[in-house]
């Protein structure tokens, strides 16, 4: 029996899941079955063991598709048996041992490195941590240039903050080594250096999509581009 891999989607910092409402809708119009757990934005090695956690407890193959910083997210839990491909959109793609600072370190900065902004959250122990989300009048711009001003005036205020610790973490795998891989780099990203979602893209031999002019938002903007893209990796891996 022929079994068509459920497409996991892991959404990245200053945003949810609700950033694959398009891509969902065009992969359920093809019949491929879809979940977009939360990513919960907290660390690296919590993020992946959850996201990994949610694919073992699917029945059948998978295929990971993160966006962002939900690319280095499914490069640690790809590691889980039943995953069968990773898709990476517009996203970090590192390799073992290796933090996020340290890849695009690699490039020139992104206009998004200096318009973070900076809050404290609680932790164990009656302690605080760092998190960041991006400057309101520099979200448009950086995260979402392709996107209506009208939805970019709502996303800007509705981020999902990311903890600042998840820079300097290093991923503890790199599934893409023993996976096949898929990647969509956004020719216009000013969130994540185009030139790092390339190298990243190569040097993991993924099969690679380039769409120009597409902002760091390709996902909301360009939702056949990215699902089309999503349907070559499961059709490859059924």
């Amino acid at each position: 029996m022929v079994t068509t891999p459920t497409a996991l989607l892991v959404h990245g910092a200053f945003a949810d899941a609700g950033s694959w409402s398009g891509v969902i809708a065009e992969l359920q119009n093809h019949g491929i079955p879809v979940v977009a757990p939360p990513n919960p934005l907290r660390g690296l090695a919590s993020d992946a063991a959850y996201i990994a956690s949610q694919a073992s407890q699917i029945d059948g193959p998978v295929v990971l598709v993160g966006h962002s910083y939900g690319g280095a997210v499914i490069s640690v839990a790809g590691t889980a048996e039943n995953v069968v491909g990773l898709v990476y959109v517009a996203a970090y793609i590192p390799e073992q041992g290796e933090s996020l600072g340290e890849l695009q370190g690699r490039f020139p900065l992104s206009p998004l490195v200096g318009s973070l902004k900076e809050k404290t959250y609680p932790v164990d122990g009656g302690e605080s941590a760092v998190e960041v989300t991006i400057e309101a009048e520099a979200f448009p711009a950086i995260f979402a240039a392709d996107v209506p001003a009208s939805v970019t005036k709502v996303l800007a205020v509705a981020q999902r903050p990311l903890a600042a610790s998840t820079f300097t973490e290093t991923a503890s795998a790199a599934a893409w080594k023993d996976k096949p891989s898929w990647a969509l780099v956004a020719g216009a990203d000013e969130a994540i250096n185009p030139e790092v979602e390339r190298f990243g893209a190569k040097r993991a031999g993924a099969t690679v999509v380039e769409i120009d002019g597409a902002s760091h938002a390709v996902a909301v903007s360009r939702p056949k581009d990215v699902a089309e893209l999503i349907r070559e990796a499961v059709r490859a891996t059924t």
